[in-house]
């Protein structure tokens, strides 16, 4: 694979006087360009042939074989609050502190229930020319986002010719199928002094659903102690489950029986496996259409624009949605409760009902999304050797977000008769009054434990519509001079400073259903939106102390400052140092030093609040397993009405989360640093090796925190406070919420060890030999998870119960084998093992039967020969299909955001291209 540690440069040259002028070389990190080996940023260069040469269909799925990209953002395998989303995270920093440009600019981000970014899946990948990863903080230089680095995506540009590539690939199972067709056309204008180059593609792949592996076919629903029996499924089954009180405070679980007539002991065996209705990775359609211009009226005023559309469709399924009650901030009964007095219920008593709502159907959720960006701009020389250049962007994403075959709560009330004594009362007890739905329309009374008339479902079942809109404007001019002044001394070099302002505003809203905003759906969402605008001046200087010196072919220090105005937060200052030494043209040592402020985006304050169900465990429903804090948690648990010992917990492996923005957010500091070298040996021809050691800080925190970490707090008494986010039991003695907003909640503080390697071997003149490899080695990741508080180690952990986690050995290699026209590729990437952390504390091997999962190999091989005008290329991903490691995550068996390619199997791909 095609990359390297180092400054990423690339021949700039206008279609009229490209013969005339020597190369102008930009560096992802630098306003200025350099000379080779001058720049003290670390930035790894990824080739089109590189993503190419994979299974992957969009940016997304190949940047996570990556050793640097974590797995905290959102991917195609995130089918449970993704919406299709491929938001990309690095450092394991999360994909709010990583900043994606393309060609240098800004991107307008795509807005979902609760998060934001620039969505990867809506950047065809057959217009890329390249991708720069600056792995070093850029904020002093790109803004606020930018604390983990940048991801700047070049795409193709002054093209003459045209190409029609045709893609498609099948997993050894017969899913996951995958389809694509791009074009692109360009020519040059008025005696080559202007030139349009148009690209279109259009894309889709088939999702995969979890009956069809056999490993997640069936759910653990929690990891178990040695010995006891594991809980598969879902508790809430498509039989009417039945929550009877006694009068010692117990409760009898009945389920209906499935023959018809009578009730029988809730048991494992009447569990509910939704893995036969789930899917495991999204469904995915986009198509796009973009034109790239510009045209050189002479050297003084050079034009440029460039536009891209995208429409993308995603859509997942999940099992029929699940009957239990409200959440708040929706004021409806917390149980659905069946009254005493209507004619089904032969208890004399108010019960409690749990039903899973097969008779209306799964639930589909579909997002569609149309993203719009259009920058145009002019360059060209001020005089001498000052260079300016002015660009304006606009970009808007509007998204529709449907899900269908969801319940309406209300109705689902009134066909049991369920009148509440106190309407504003979740709490409130409830009397049997059938008038509720005989003055409803369209409502009829329900036998619960009998099948859904077509009527009643038509009642109860509902399609809901959420919205979502992103707005952004982005004005930059820079000026920049590569040779202010020489310095005066021999060996002395040529002084470059950069400058320049730009002004940005962002618009976000999210607007939920009328229903789901006023509780009906039994939970709550509201509208939020908002904006800000910010102002920001920044400059750069590079000096060159020497070149050509006694040990020191060359010696430069770059210095970068931003100062930042914005109209929500007030004024911030960033900057940056860095020193690039090579004492001899073999070896170079290189450091940099800078600080970030990055203040709240847009989801993050923004963001729609609704309930999702996270994964995690009722305290009360394992009080034993606190150790010297369970009697704590039994304390709290029977303060609450609920005593363990009987306790029987319907929302098993998932706790209702309040999950959105918080306007009330303040921004985030931090401080980054990274100390490395690079050795390019004469005596060895081709060879290329690099190490980095880097660190990163950051105080003031936004995050959201596991819930399970939340809801422990609270129940072990180790930090009351969070008590506050822990709503009301209901009536059933169930969680109803826990509040999981996003919060400045402490601080993190990471630092690793990068080793890159790349060999080119000629062998004879139709054969050679490129080895690459990228290796990190992750020191430590600790997290303060409230201000103040204490560190939490969590390198080598996987957050087994939310598919996330930070190895601490990542590794992806490759080796190609040329010969003349033909091509041979193997990868293979490594993920190191980790312990299991729900975010409190690591799981006991001795008292659970999965702790931990081993390190795991993949590996793929592609071949491609190029015949006259015409390309083929064909390719097997994970050869040995590889399963991905089992990992007791309450859904799916496996960890969903860190084995994307061991999900999928084996996967066969054939591509064929023809130029013209």
């Amino acid at each position: 694979m095609k990359k390297k540690n180092e400054s990423a440069r690339v021949v700039r040259r206008t279609a009229k006087s490209a013969a005339a002028q020597p190369e102008v070389l930009t560096v992802t990190g630098s306003a200025l360009s350099s000379g080779k080996h001058q720049d003290p940023n670390p930035v790894q260069i990824i080739s089109a042939k590189d993503i190419q040469q994979t299974s992957a269909v969009t940016l997304g799925d190949y940047l996570q074989r990556l050793p640097s990209m974590g797995s905290q953002g959102a991917g195609n395998t995130t089918t449970n609050g993704g919406l299709g989303m491929s938001c990309p995270d690095l450092r394991n920093l999360g994909p709010s502190r990583v900043l994606v440009l393309v060609d240098g600019k800004r991107q307008v981000e795509t807005m979902g229930q609760g998060s934001s970014c620039v969505d990867l899946n809506s950047i065809p990948v057959d217009q890329i020319s390249s991708v720069e990863i600056l792995k070093d903080g850029g904020s002093e230089l790109y803004g606020a986002d930018a604390v983990s680095g940048v991801i700047n995506i070049k795409l193709k540009h002054n093209l003459t010719t045209g190409s029609i590539q045709v893609r498609g690939g099948i997993s050894s199972y017969g899913d996951g199928q995958s389809g694509k067709i791009s074009g692109f056309k360009g020519f040059n204008f008025d005696h080559d002094r202007g030139n349009i180059s148009i690209f279109g593609q259009y894309m889709t792949t088939s999702p995969i659903y979890q009956r069809d592996r056999k490993w997640s076919r069936l759910p653990w629903n929690a990891d178990v102690a040695p010995g006891e029996a594991v809980p598969y499924g879902s508790s809430v089954s498509t039989a009417t489950r039945v929550m009877v009180p006694n009068a010692d405070g117990s409760t009898t679980n009945l389920v209906a029986n499935s023959s018809g007539g009578g009730f029988h002991t809730f048991g494992n065996a009447d569990r509910y496996n939704f893995a036969r209705d789930a899917s495991m990775t999204n469904y995915l359609q986009s198509g796009n259409l973009s034109g790239d211009m510009h045209y050189d009226i002479n050297k003084h005023f050079q034009l440029y624009a460039n536009v891209r559309y995208t429409h993308k469709d995603a859509m997942n399924e999940m099992a029929p949605n699940p009957l239990t009650g409200s959440s708040y901030p929706s004021t409806l009964s917390t149980s659905w409760i069946l009254p005493a007095g209507n004619p089904y219920n032969t208890w004399g008593e108010d019960v409690s009902l749990y039903k899973r709502m097969a008779d209306i159907g799964n639930r589909e959720y579909k997002e569609g999304v149309d993203t719009y960006q259009v920058m145009g701009g002019m360059k060209g020389e001020i005089a001498g050797n000052w260079q300016y250049d002015a660009s304006m962007t606009y970009g808007s994403s509007v998204a529709t977000m449907t899900t269908n075959n969801m319940t309406n709560y209300r109705n689902a009330m009134n066909v049991l008769g369920q009148q509440q004594v106190d309407p504003s009362d979740p709490n409130s007890a409830v009397v049997y009054n059938p008038s509720v739905c005989t003055s409803s329309p369209g409502c009829t009374l329900i036998n619960p434990f009998e099948p859904l008339s077509q009527q009643a479902k038509n009642y109860i079942g509902y399609t809901q519509n959420d919205h979502s809109y992103y707005q952004m404007r982005d004005f930059n001019f820079r000026v920049f001079n590569n040779k202010v002044v020489k310095l005066p001394y021999e060996h002395g070099g040529n002084i470059g400073i950069a400058g320049g302002i730009e002004h940005r505003s962002e618009q976000a809203s999210y607007s939920p259903d009328a229903l789901a905003a006023n509780g009906d759906l039994g939970g709550g969402a509201t509208y939020t939106g908002g904006g800000y605008n910010v102002t920001e001046v920044y400059l750069e200087g590079k000096i060159p102390l020497l070149q050509n010196a006694f040990l020191a072919k060359d010696l430069t220090i770059d210095g970068q400052g931003r100062y930042s105005h914005y109209n929500t937060f007030g004024s911030a200052e960033n900057w940056k140092v860095g020193i690039n030494w090579a004492p001899v043209q073999d070896i170079r040592f290189r450091a940099t030093l800078g600080t970030s402020f990055r203040a709240p985006n847009m989801s993050e304050m923004f963001g729609g609040q609704s309930i999702s169900y996270n994964p995690g465990t009722d305290p009360c429903a394992q009080a034993g397993s606190y150790g010297a804090a369970s009697a704590a948690v039994t304390s709290k648990c029977l303060t609450q009405g609920v005593n363990p010992a009987n306790f029987v917990n319907v929302n098993s492996g998932q706790i209702p989360t309040l999950t959105g923005g918080n306007p009330n957010l303040q921004p985030e500091i931090g401080r980054t640093y990274t100390v490395g070298t690079v050795i390019t040996p004469r005596w060895i021809p081709g060879l290329m090796a690099s190490v980095e050691y880097w660190h990163y800080t950051v105080q003031h925190m936004i995050s959201t925190l596991p819930v399970q970490y939340v809801a422990d707090q609270c129940y072990t008494g180790a930090d009351p406070s969070y008590c506050s986010q822990v709503q009301q039991r209901s009536t059933a003695g169930q969680l109803t919420q826990v509040s999981d907003l996003y919060a400045n909640v402490g601080g993190l503080r990471t630092n690793g060890i990068d080793f890159d390697l790349s060999y080119h071997i000629q062998v004879t003149p139709q054969d050679s030999f490129t080895l690459e490899n990228n290796f990190q080695q992750l020191v430590g990741y600790l997290q303060q998870n409230e201000p103040n508080g204490e560190w939490n180690n969590y390198a080598g952990r996987l957050f087994y119960q939310s598919g996330y986690g930070m190895p601490r050995v990542r590794d992806y290699a490759t080796v190609t084998w040329h010969h003349n026209d033909f091509s041979l590729r193997y990868m293979m990437h490594y993920t190191g093992g980790m312990k299991f952390t729900d975010g409190s504390s690591d799981l006991s091997c001795k008292a659970y039967v999965y702790c931990k999962v081993p390190g795991i190999f993949s590996h793929d091989i592609t071949a491609s020969y190029r015949l006259g005008r015409w390309n083929f290329e064909g390719g097997v991903n994970n050869i040995l299909d590889k399963k991905p490691p089992f990992v007791p995550d309450g859904g799916t068996n496996t960890a969903l955001a860190m084995y994307s390619d061991e999900i999928i199997g084996r996967y066969v791909f054939l591509q064929a291209g023809v130029q013209f």
